[in-house]
């Protein structure tokens, strides 16, 4: 069985998907990603599309989605990122809560060391959920 991983933070515009972009991409289809926010923007932040865009990954056709009961219960492991005390805690789920600043009203040279700590969070978070192929 696959498995999931959601990433939470408060506008699903930025962080969290970057994170699920770059997931998708390097786990190539062995992982099922979701991400959602508290309080959903009606747009992805352009700069975290801009600094996603350097790395081969576009995410335009992306949309921020509120934050549901149903996407924790589904996900194995749920990784907030800064949206404090919204998201449900179900017993046997994987947290994680990535301290990251928010690219939010800043320009691409603020959002690119953003974007390369998600990139290298992503690919130790892969290592440890994904079996080595043998």
């Amino acid at each position: 069985m696959k498995p999931s991983v959601l990433f939470v933070c408060v506008h699903n515009a930025g962080r969290s998907q970057m994170a699920a972009g770059f997931l998708n991409a390097l786990a190539q289809g062995r992982v099922d990603v979701f991400s959602a926010g508290s309080e959903p923007k009606d747009r992805i932040n352009p700069v975290a599309i801009a600094a996603m865009a350097e790395e081969g990954i576009d995410i335009t056709g992306n949309s921020p989605k509120i934050l549901t009961t149903e996407a924790v219960k589904q996900s194995d492991v749920v990784i907030t990122m800064g949206c404090g005390d919204a998201c449900p805690i179900f017993p046997g789920k994987r947290y994680e809560d990535w301290q990251l600043d928010d690219p939010a009203g800043q320009g691409i040279e603020s959002v690119r060391p953003i974007r390369d700590e998600i990139k290298a969070r992503i690919e130790r978070l892969l290592a440890e959920i994904l079996p080595v192929q043998a």
